[in-house]
């Protein structure tokens, strides 16, 4: 039996409407996110150029929901404190774009925000391990981080099986590729947090997205890995 940790869907406004962002956060809330994910990208750590901190400043007083901000950005330090004025509330940030992470973990706390840690696709679990007893939540890339629309990675679930058998507790979300059918797969090694962009935006009613990922992730879950 999983612990119980609730299912939560994160939909990734990277793939909204960059003229309507507070519009398409609080339709997101509205139809059942519990997450907002938004995809903080610098040209440098990858390859594409999204929105920072005060895209983030901008949106808070027009959103009630939880921002979770997911960092794809050199030198992740120099933004924390910058991040927190905004008003996030969960900041993620990469192992492989630090030598420090623990200092990195412990200034997101001190700042009162949920501590994310991420690896890309080609980065060992091993590497985030000796963190994750101190984060809140850890982000196993299911694609090449800098992009949405990409093809998901079924290789990557076993990563998600070797941090759920260690961290029976923590939050292991999952980005990349996702609709219903990866949140099944994903939920059934572990994951209980989805990052959904296109599945969600790309479709005709994102409402009854939502909620087929939400299914699909709570009928995983519930099994064995």
């Amino acid at each position: 039996m999983r612990p119980s940790l609730k299912i939560k869907i994160a939909p990734s406004l990277l793939s909204g409407d960059f003229a309507y962002l507070a519009r398409d956060c609080e339709r997101m809330v509205d139809y059942g996110a519990d997450y907002l994910h938004m995809d903080v990208m610098d040209g440098h750590f990858v390859p594409n150029l999204t929105i920072g901190a005060p895209v983030i400043k901008s949106l808070r007083p027009h959103t009630k929901g939880f921002l979770d901000c997911h960092l794809m950005v050199s030198s992740p330090e120099k933004w924390i404190d910058d991040f927190a004025k905004a008003g996030a509330d969960q900041v993620g940030f990469h192992i492989e774009a630090t030598n420090d992470a623990g200092s990195i973990i412990d200034k997101i706390h001190k700042l009162n925000m949920r501590a994310c840690i991420t690896l890309k696709p080609k980065t060992p679990v091993d590497d985030i391990l000796p963190f994750l007893s101190k984060v809140d939540q850890v982000l196993v890339m299911t694609v090449e981080p800098g992009f949405g629309g990409q093809k998901f990675m079924p290789e990557m679930l076993e990563k998600v099986r070797t941090i759920r058998k260690q961290f029976p507790e923590l939050d292991i979300q999952v980005d990349g590729g996702i609709g219903p059918t990866e949140a099944r797969l994903a939920s059934s090694a572990g994951a209980n947090v989805f990052v959904a962009g296109s599945a969600i935006f790309n479709t005709p009613d994102p409402k009854k997205a939502i909620e087929e990922i939400r299914r699909m992730g709570t009928e995983g879950f519930m099994t064995d890995c």
